[in-house]
């Protein structure tokens, strides 16, 4: 039994599977940790699912990694205290989860939508001897945590995935476009795709997602 200390919900890998990858799901501001229910049957059963609950509670059934404002014609004011405390307490439950299921940091995947997708980014660029991968799902780059940034001998290797929707209004497609601008100069290998959708992940965009992560399990890591 796995004991995290965020809160969560899971799908086990099939019984049986030889090595198992582990996909940590992180969700958007205002949501828990089972907005990602409709994408258990998508990924392979090699796959342990594991989608965590944002610590910081907004309402009913409505948590945030982060408390942010956005000042009239300027850019998000994100509560620094809490994104640190957030990191941190992933960071807590990918080691504590890789250690239980016996799943070695070459086979981690962390992903996320949103807010999410935000923490799973920063997640890659301070701590990517944690992760194979990540997955940004409509998300942005923080500049607050680009000092933090590992060197680039710490990312040789290390693959990203970032997606989002050409009519998204919430996170506007300039973000995504900003990040593969950004990294471009980092080992980091960035596959980078648009689709013709809002904020919201539709089949297209999980299928084009689920096929990118079935290659990275069929390659061997190069760190």
């Amino acid at each position: 039994m796995l004991d995290l200390p965020l809160t969560f919900s899971q799908r086990a890998a099939a019984l049986g599977t030889p090595r198992p990858w582990l996909l940590v799901l992180l969700h958007d501001v205002a949501s828990n940790e089972h907005d990602f229910l409709p994408l258990v049957t998508a990924f392979p059963e090699r796959f342990y699912l594991l989608s965590l609950r944002a610590p910081h509670r907004m309402g009913p059934g409505s948590h945030a990694w982060f408390d942010f404002a956005i000042p009239p014609g300027g850019n998000p004011v994100i509560d620094l205290e809490q994104e640190a405390q957030s990191r941190s307490l992933i960071v807590q439950s990918i080691v504590a989860a890789g250690l239980r299921l016996d799943i070695a940091p070459e086979h981690v995947v962390v992903a996320g939508f949103g807010q999410g997708g935000i923490m799973a980014l920063s997640l890659l660029l301070t701590r990517p001897e944690l992760m194979r991968a990540a997955i940004v799902w409509h998300g942005r780059l923080l500049p607050e945590v680009q000092p933090l940034q590992a060197e680039p001998s710490a990312l040789q290797g290390r693959q990203l995935w970032v997606s989002h929707g050409t009519h998204d209004a919430i996170v506007p497609a300039v973000h995504a476009q900003s990040i593969r601008r950004q990294l471009e100069h980092t080992p980091i290998h960035t596959t980078f795709r648009e689709f013709a959708v809002g904020h919201e992940l539709r089949g297209s965009e999980v299928a084009a997602t689920v096929s990118w992560v079935e290659g990275l399990a069929t390659r061997q890591p190069s760190f």
